[in-house]
């Protein structure tokens, strides 16, 4: 049975395995704060569709309430441990299925497990208050093993912690001209390829949102992030097909261990 991975913009993604919808960071806004959607269709109804949601970290990109309440009564919503404390918000999603995982954790949904891996990224809800949580990646595993990143720096343990993986969906840009620390750039997903060596690839959380009134700052980071990652790729990580998705571009894959 294929894999079926649906590009919306930024982190959100549909990963379809074993007849279960995945659905990453779901951000279905024109605006947010002082960002703009600047590349890409909103994502249609049928994108808010999903068995399971997985939600990376706290920061508002990742963690958007308007958008989680789009979500079916009954799905499920995996959130970092302590998300409800920090973002009050998600106590009012009553109709949805709240579970806090930490890395760790495995959740089984229908056929697939969600495994929850660390990253290297802050994870608190900014600009205000005290509480952390941790920033996480998953890996969804079914017919294929699909490592999805969320925000995530380069760490020495990155491949012993995520483990061998088919696909791997790699944040290579950000919102804004400058990346800080626990970001990948198109480098250092390249790299971040090299050391898990999946046998497939797609570059996310990129061009898509940009700060209002900043469009002539840096503007290769808004627009390049993809290609330079496909063309870095191929020199870090020859043996990994990498399909760079147009906004709600979809790519089966097939699966054979």
């Amino acid at each position: 049975m294929p894999v079926e991975i649906t590009w919306w913009g930024h982190a959100t993604c549909t990963v379809t395995d074993s007849n279960v919808r995945v659905l990453t960071d779901p951000l279905f806004a024109m605006r947010l704060a002082h960002l703009r959607r600047r590349r890409g269709a909103l994502p249609p109804p049928d994108a808010w569709q999903a068995d399971v949601a997985l939600v990376s970290h706290l920061h508002a990109d990742h963690l958007h309430v308007p958008s989680l309440a789009r979500l079916a009564p009954g799905t499920r919503l995996l959130v970092p441990r302590g998300a409800p404390r920090a973002v009050p918000g998600l106590r009012r999603l009553t109709h949805l299925r709240l579970s806090e995982v930490a890395p760790g954790d495995q959740i089984r949904v229908g056929d697939l497990v969600m495994r929850v891996v660390p990253a290297r990224h802050d994870g608190r809800r900014l600009p205000l208050g005290p509480h952390r949580s941790p920033a996480l990646g998953y890996v969804v595993e079914g017919e294929a093993r699909t490592y999805f990143a969320g925000d995530t720096g380069l760490f020495d343990e990155m491949a012993k912690e995520v483990g061998p993986v088919d696909v791997a969906l790699l944040p290579v840009g950000g919102w804004g001209p400058y990346l800080g620390e626990g970001h990948l750039d198109a480098g250092r997903a390249a790299e971040a390829l090299a050391r898990l060596a999946p046998r497939s690839a797609v570059p996310v959380h990129y061009g898509t949102y940009w700060p209002i009134g900043m469009d002539a700052v840096r503007p290769h980071e808004f627009h390049t992030p993809g290609d330079e990652f496909v063309r870095l790729a191929a020199a870090h990580a020859p043996q990994v097909a990498v399909y760079r998705l147009a906004h709600g571009e979809s790519i089966r894959l097939g699966v054979s261990r």
